[in-house]
C-alpha cells in the first residue's frame, strides 16, 4: 500500500526527532500538490543560484529532499514565484491551484507555520497596494501617519505570532524584512509620485526627515537579495536617487536613457554585495532594453553594463536580448510568429496585418485589465475606424479563453493566442499586458511599446494618419 506524500513526510519528521543525527536533522524536504499543473515539473531554487527540477507524478505530487538545508529563502516556482522560509529538520508540504496561485497556497508540515504567515503577510501587503494608491496626493506628514499606522499592524501580527508560535531569530529577521521593506518601497513609491507632479507644478515639498527610514536600508543583505520586497525596494530607491542626480535637466522618466545611464552607476557605487549589484544591473538594463528606441543609447547602454556586471552568464543574456531589441526598432519588419484563431486554426501574425494595426495583450489572470483594455479598444475603434484593433491573449488556456470571448461577446475575428507563447514572448519583448504595439499596413513596426492608456496614445495613431 503506497503512503501519502504527507504521511511520509511526517515519518521522516518523527525519525529526525526520535533519532538525532547531524545528518538527517540537517536535512530538510519540502513536498507538495500542484492543482491544475502548466508543466509536468516544479523548480526549487536557494537565493535563485542553485536550482533543481522535480517532476511531478501522476498525480500532481512532487517531493525533494534538502540534503544540507541553509536556513533561509528558498523558492518554488511552477507558472510563479513563491519564496518559502527552510530550516534543518523541516518537511513543508504546500499545495496550490495554479489558477488562482497566490490564493490558493497553503503549507503543511512541520515548517508550515511560518510559511502561511509569510503568504498572509504577503497577502495584507497586496490588499493594501490598491489602498495605498490614494494616499499618494496626501502630505508627507500624513503620508507617513499612513505608513506608521500600517507598520503597526503588521508588526502586531508578527508579535501575536511569535508569541503562539516561537521561531527562530533568522525567519524572525526575513518577517521583519518582509513588513519593512515593503513599507520602504511605498515611501520610495510617494517620492516618484511626487517627482512626476514636477511637471504638471503639483509637487509638495518633502522634510529631509521624511527621507530618515533610508538610514536603514541594508545595501548589500546576502540573505535577502533574491526576496522579492526586498529587491522590488531597492529598485525604487535606485530610480528616485537617479532622478535626483539629473533633476532639472529631464522630466521623471524610469525609461529614459539618461536615467538609466545614472542609475546603473549609483548601483555599481552603492551596492556592496556583487550578486546583488549584478542582478539589479541585469534588471536596469532588460527593463531598459524593452523601451529603447535609440540604437545608440542601447550599444552605450550595453558596454557600461558589460564593465560593470562581471557575470559571463548575464553578459549572454543581456548580448541576446540587445539583439531582439534591434529587430523591434520601429522601422523594422515586425517579427513573425504564431497564433491561434477562435476557430482554433493557427495562422501567421503577418498575414492578419492588412491595414495599420494595433497590438494589444491581455491575460485571463489580469480581470479587471480584461474589462479596461476592451473598453478602451472599443472606444478606440469607433475614433480611428482607419485601423485595426488585434487583441491577442498571452495565457495557455484555450477554452477558457475562447469561452471568455464569446460570452463578452468580443470580435472573435480580431482576438487571438499565441501557439507557443514563450517563444513568441521573447521575439515580441512582452514584459507586460499593458505594451501596445503599432503596425503599419506592411507589417513594418511604428511604436515597439506604446501604452494604449497613456496621454499620448491617441496623439500617435494621429501622427500617423495624418503624416
Amino acid at each position: 500500500m503506497r503512503f501519502s506524500l504527507y504521511v511520509l513526510l511526517s515519518l521522516i519528521v518523527v525519525s529526525c526527532q526520535s533519532k538525532p543525527d547531524p545528518q538527517t536533522c540537517g536535512s530538510a524536504w519540502i513536498g507538495g500538490q500542484i492543482v491544475n499543473p502548466k508543466y509536468d515539473y516544479v523548480i526549487i531554487s536557494h537565493n535563485r543560484n542553485t536550482s533543481d527540477t522535480v517532476f511531478l507524478d501522476e498525480r500532481n505530487f512532487f517531493m525533494y529532499h534538502i540534503k544540507a538545508a541553509d536556513p533561509g529563502l528558498y523558492y518554488f516556482q511552477h507558472f510563479e514565484f513563491q519564496a518559502m522560509f527552510v530550516e534543518p529538520g523541516d518537511s513543508i508540504m504546500l499545495r496550490v491551484n495554479t489558477l488562482e496561485f497566490d490564493e490558493s497556497l497553503t503549507y503543511s508540515g512541520r515548517g508550515a507555520s511560518k510559511n502561511n504567515f509569510l503568504t498572509e503577510l504577503f497577502l495584507l501587503n497586496e490588499e493594501a497596494d490598491q489602498e495605498i494608491l490614494s494616499f499618494y496626493s496626501l502630505t508627507p506628514e500624513s503620508f507617513i501617519e499612513k505608513m506608521d499606522s500600517i507598520r503597526l499592524q503588521r508588526e502586531s501580527f508578527l508579535d501575536e505570532f511569535i508569541e503562539r508560535d516561537a521561531r527562530s531569530k533568522a525567519f524572525i529577521d526575513v518577517a521583519h524584512a518582509a513588513i519593512d521593506y515593503a513599507i520602504f518601497g511605498k515611501m520610495e513609491l510617494y517620492i516618484a509620485s511626487n517627482n512626476k507632479r514636477l511637471r504638471y507644478g503639483e509637487e509638495k515639498e518633502i522634510p529631509a526627515s521624511f527621507y530618515d527610514y533610508r538610514r536603514k536600508m541594508d545595501l548589500g543583505n546576502e540573505d535577502l537579495r533574491t526576496y522579492y520586497p526586498y529587491f522590488r525596494c531597492l529598485g525604487y530607491y535606485f530610480d528616485n536617487i537617479a532622478f535626483e542626480a539629473i533633476e532639472g535637466e529631464k522630466e521623471f522618466s524610469r525609461m529614459s536613457f539618461e536615467h538609466n545611464w545614472h542609475k546603473m552607476d549609483l548601483i555599481e557605487s552603492k551596492i556592496t554585495n556583487d550578486s546583488l549589484k549584478q542582478s539589479l544591473l541585469k534588471n536596469t538594463v532588460i527593463n531598459y532594453f524593452i523601451h529603447a528606441e535609440n540604437t545608440e543609447h542601447m550599444a552605450l547602454i550595453l558596454d557600461k553594463f558589460n564593465l560593470y556586471n562581471q557575470s559571463s552568464e548575464d553578459k549572454k543574456l543581456i548580448s541576446e536580448l540587445s539583439e531582439i531589441a534591434l529587430r523591434l526598432m520601429p522601422n523594422s519588419l515586425l517579427p513573425d510568429v504564431a497564433l491561434v484563431s477562435f476557430e482554433n486554426r493557427t495562422v501567421s501574425i503577418q498575414d492578419i496585418i492588412k491595414r495599420p494595426t494595433v497590438i494589444y495583450f491581455w491575460s485571463l489572470n489580469s480581470p479587471m485589465h480584461v474589462k479596461n483594455i476592451h473598453k478602451r479598444i472599443s472606444e478606440l475603434r469607433g475614433k480611428y475606424p482607419e485601423f485595426d484593433f488585434v487583441g491577442i491573449n498571452v495565457d495557455d488556456q484555450f477554452k477558457k479563453w475562447k469561452r471568455l470571448v464569446q460570452h463578452e461577446n468580443y470580435r472573435t475575428e480580431h482576438e487571438f493566442q499565441f501557439e507557443d507563447i514563450e517563444k513568441a514572448s521573447m521575439a515580441l519583448l512582452i514584459n507586460s499586458v499593458n505594451k501596445t504595439m503599432m503596425i503599419d499596413a506592411k507589417g513594418i513596426i511604428i511604436d515597439p511599446h506604446t501604452n494604449i492608456f497613456s496621454l499620448d496614445a491617441e496623439q500617435k495613431l494621429l501622427n500617423y494618419l495624418n503624416r
